[in-house]
């Protein structure tokens, strides 16, 4: 009987490795990335406000002294937005398709993507009771409805650890150099 199960749970594993290698190939996109790819993505990242992100994760960082942290965010404030989508950009092509970046900078260049930025980095802490499910605008349910853009939001999101990461490694070594 244990043989039995073994080879059923066996056989339903070689059934859904090639399905969930065929969903995730999408995601891995190929090392040599176009200036178009390029392009779109710098305009996402400039649509996105990504230099908040920025020093948000300055902000969160553990330093030895206080100074050292206001001396990282002051490196910060110095440098123009432009050249940090410039400099992250190349990275998270990888992360970030065209079809992703084109569409959210679409949605985030709209009246309301703008509210959901500012939203993003300037809102505090919110109360949710439990049961009660946040009211969603009517303007977010219409693109909701869109597959472009559900595709797009789902890849962002997926994409969140990766543009974590390489600001991370963005501030490092802004952090490093002599400015």
């Amino acid at each position: 009987m244990k043989f039995a199960i073994r080879i059923v749970l066996g056989l339903s594993l070689i059934c859904v490795a090639p399905a969930f290698a065929a969903a995730t190939a999408p995601a891995a996109q190929s090392g040599v990335s176009s200036p178009a790819h390029l392009k779109a993505v710098q305009d996402l990242l400039g649509a996105m406000q990504i230099e908040k992100v920025l020093q948000g994760v300055a902000a969160r960082s553990r330093y030895p002294a206080e100074s050292q942290k206001q001396a990282v965010l002051a490196k910060l404030d110095k440098i123009p937005p432009a050249e940090i989508y410039q400099r992250l950009a190349p990275a998270l092509t990888r992360a970030i398709s065209v079809d992703t970046a084109i569409e959210m900078q679409r949605f985030y260049s709209t009246p309301y993507g703008k509210q959901v930025i500012y939203k993003k980095y300037n809102s505090g802490a919110q109360l949710i009771m439990p049961g009660m499910t946040p009211a969603v605008p009517p303007e977010e349910k219409k693109e909701r409805k869109r597959a472009a853009y559900v595709r797009a939001s789902k890849e962002l999101a997926e994409a969140e650890p990766a543009i974590e990461h390489e600001a991370f490694k963005l501030l490092q070594l802004i952090n490093k150099e002599k400015r």
